[in-house]
């Protein structure tokens, strides 16, 4: 029986992973006690890249999930999930503000996942419970995902059963064939799924930064912003967070029309857009600003954007 397998490329949980590689998660029934996964970089020649004891906590929502700002406690109604496999329980505040009950959400797509907590889990039948009190868009992954998360969505409890795979840097955002099945098998059995898959490497991803603010001064326009990173974030003795790139760097943008009017590269969390620039772009009007914090190896992460005027 094909087991039920799922590839997540998500930003960094603790910083101690292999920024680059993605995570796997897999469920099946009956468990074959050991999985295989597969790697080559057509549909021949394979070889064995990781061998999965552990398995995973997954399961599928039953109600549609909006989006909510982060940064606060989500009160909106109860998120009903089934689960394939594994349980759910509530958890203290100060278990959750520490961590606990991590699950990401996704499409089931490699790239689109959020990260989120919850603090109370209600059993409503056998496999099926609403999870309420939750903290969203953790880790950085408030750039990420839809409006709306809709039914059937997947559901994947990061409790340090999903694993990561073996990755080289050289084969990030490089296609690769994986097969996935039970290790006692060969992997041309019928029990091996295969999956067509490049990634990212998501760890590598800089923060979205926040506070982006514009203020008009005679013929300039100011715009700041604060950075965030995805490093070692949450020491309040430091007078700022660990920047976690080579150098600091932000790619500014001026959109109009759903046009690239101007682009900067600079290395402080401010620029000037000046009224001589503006006009030789040909802005005139509502106007955006965007910007993204750049990483050496990542590239621009997710832009902020911000409305305004000339």
């Amino acid at each position: 029986v094909p087991l039920t397998s799922v590839f997540l490329d998500l930003p960094l949980l603790t910083g101690d992973e292999v920024e680059h590689a993605p995570y796997t998660a897999i469920s099946g029934s009956p468990w074959p006690g050991s999985v295989a996964i597969y790697q080559s970089p057509t549909d021949t020649g394979f070889s064995l890249n990781t061998l999965v004891s552990a398995r995973s906590s997954i399961g599928f929502t039953k109600t549609s999930l909006p989006r909510a700002r982060s940064g606060l406690v989500d009160v909106g109604p109860a998120l009903e999930v089934e689960m394939i496999h594994g349980t759910l329980e509530s958890t203290s505040d100060t278990a959750l503000v520490n961590g606990s009950n991590l699950v990401a959400i996704g499409d089931g797509s490699p790239d689109n996942w959020e990260l989120l907590q919850f603090r109370d889990a209600e059993m409503i039948a056998p496999g099926r419970y609403l999870l309420s009190h939750r903290l969203r868009d953790q880790l950085g992954s408030d750039a990420v995902g839809p409006e709306i998360w809709p039914e059937e969505s997947w559901i994947v409890v990061m409790n340090g059963a999903p694993s990561q795979i073996e990755l080289a840097r050289s084969l990030r955002r490089v296609a690769q064939t994986y097969r996935v099945g039970p290790s006692r098998r060969s992997y041309d059995d019928p029990s091996y799924e295969e999956f067509v898959l490049a990634f990212d490497g998501n760890g590598l991803r800089p923060y979205r930064p926040v506070h982006l603010r514009a203020q008009r001064n005679g013929a300039q326009l100011y715009v700041s912003w604060i950075r965030r990173t995805r490093l070692d974030g949450d020491d309040w003795d430091l007078p700022d967070v660990p920047l976690a790139e080579d150098s600091e760097s932000y790619t500014v943008r001026v959109l109009q029309n759903a046009g690239v009017m101007r682009e900067e590269v600079v290395n402080a969390q401010s620029w000037t857009y000046n009224d001589v620039d503006r006009i030789a772009d040909g802005v005139t009007g509502q106007f955006s600003i965007a910007v993204a914090q750049n990483s050496a190896r990542y590239g621009p992460g997710p832009f902020a954007q911000l409305m305004t005027a000339s």
